[in-house]
């Protein structure tokens, strides 16, 4: 970790490409924080990247992506940390301390476990809130985003079993654990007392609630004697690490998901045993159609946001955001073939965002294009977006349409057929304009040779 200020000096991230994306304050980086790289080509290998471009799930890409979403969280949290420091004449004395304090107990979770609290760090809603805090005018608006820093570094020290104790004023009412639950607490400051993964809290008037380690996971709402203290813990998805996150008030953006502006489902209404029996159908189904598809979306996939229902019958609505990849929001899908197409569509969303922050595929334009599978016209990324994701589901349906699951065959085969004219249009749109870079002419040529070759082949290979 960097450290927090200039008469403290670190360690520094290591060095990441910028082109992983623009640093939010272009000024100068204080020395002691070590330079920002100067722009490089992305070390993306031309295997994995053809391998991208044909959707093929490798353990290989996984892996990639994992490290490239790393990179940038890590180089975000350094941009905080300098954006920080620039303001310390003008933010105020409490709001510094507290940043530094939040800064230390996040160092030292990461000398006792850093694989917990890179953990922590990679979880979707901590890259929301990050993009959140760096967007904030300077001000209260950026004090206040400060404190998501303290959220993050108690829920590292809990992962990572560190012994710590802090005073929190929660103006809000809650403190949200990236990825482990939400402390609810309306009776001013909140003491808390963590020790192997166990989390004491303790409120203003003496009143406490104790959670047993290893860190508080277990599914379901806990109450103090009174009602006055609630922990809200995560529910884990069956066969994996995924969680359904019901509680984080960064899971979905402030202007709500697509044309209806759908909210989350908020709790008791997201129905985490429906969604638990659902998910592990659905990937039962997935690991017998095609294994490495349903291993891609377990690597890939941190936590389902279950949205609100839509008013008057509307289709169903899933979305992936570009600042929380690993995250799925969507409404519970009627059955489990629903379900496995959505988890790998939305599941290529996330692949496409996090390496076109490695590798740009794509310039600023303004152009807009008609897509089969959307009544609105799409500008050339969501053209490149949905004909990716769509021609995943395509692989996908082509193995379904003769796999073992009589009840998805006739299915596949008519979702097989006219996504692909689709999807080939959305090529020849994509093969003619001049908003790609040449690495993202590349990938849609790589993209269009798959398309060409799943038309011909029964069963195709990867």
């Amino acid at each position: 970790m960097p450290q927090p200020a200039p008469t403290a000096p670190g360690p520094v991230p290591d060095p990441v490409p910028a082109v992983l994306g623009p640093v939010p304050d272009p000024a100068p980086v204080p020395a002691v924080l070590g330079p920002v790289p100067d722009p490089a080509p992305a070390p993306v290998p031309p295997e994995i990247l053809a391998a991208l471009a044909r959707t093929r799930p490798l353990p290989a890409v996984s892996a990639v992506l994992r490290g490239a979403l790393h990179a940038r969280r890590m180089l975000l949290l350094k941009s905080l940390l300098v954006r920080v420091d620039r303001a310390r004449g003008v933010l105020p004395a409490a709001v510094r301390r507290r940043f530094e304090d939040d800064w230390t107990l996040l160092e030292r979770a990461e000398r006792t476990d850093a694989a917990a609290v890179r953990a922590v760090l990679d979880y979707p809603t901590t890259g929301a809130w990050l993009a959140a805090a760096l967007a904030a005018p300077d001000g209260p608006d950026f004090a206040d985003g400060l404190a998501g820093l303290g959220a993050l570094a108690v829920a590292a020290a809990l992962r990572a079993g560190c012994r710590f104790r802090t005073t929190r004023t929660l103006p809000a009412g809650t403190l949200p654990l990236p990825g482990i639950g939400l402390l609810r607490c309306a009776r001013g400051p909140v003491r808390l007392s963590g020790r192997a993964g166990a989390l004491r809290i303790t409120d203003g008037s003496g009143r406490t609630l104790l959670l047993p380690g290893p860190a508080p996971a277990g599914p379901g709402t806990r109450w103090s004697a009174d009602g006055a203290l609630a922990w809200s813990a995560l529910h884990p998805l069956p066969g994996g690490t995924a969680v359904l996150d019901d509680v984080d008030p960064h899971r979905v953006p402030a202007g709500g998901i697509g044309p209806a502006a759908l909210p989350a489902a908020e709790r008791p209404y997201a129905d985490p045993a429906a969604w638990a029996a659902r998910w592990r159908d659905a990937h039962a189904l997935l690991a017998a159609t095609h294994p490495a598809r349903a291993a891609e979306t377990l690597a890939l996939v941190r936590a389902v946001v279950p949205l609100a229902p839509s008013a008057g019958g509307a289709p169903p609505v899933s979305a992936t955001v570009r600042t929380a990849p690993g995250a799925v929001l969507a409404q519970l899908p009627a059955d489990r073939r629903e379900l496995a197409e959505l988890l790998v569509h939305e599941t290529h969303h996330t692949k496409l965002a996090v390496l076109d922050e490695l590798v740009p595929l794509w310039r600023p334009g303004g152009s807009l294009h008609r897509v089969g599978w959307r009544r609105d016209p799409r500008p050339v990324p969501g053209v490149l977006q949905g004909a990716y994701a769509h021609l995943a589901l395509l692989d996908l349906w082509g193995r379904a349409r003769t796999g073992p699951a009589r009840s998805w065959r006739r299915r596949a085969a008519e979702r097989f057929e006219v996504c692909r004219e689709q999807v080939a249009e959305a090529l020849s749109v994509l093969a003619e304009s001049d908003e790609l870079t040449p690495c993202g002419r590349e990938f849609v040529r790589r993209m269009g040779s798959h398309h060409a070759h799943l038309g011909t082949a029964a069963h195709p290979p990867g």
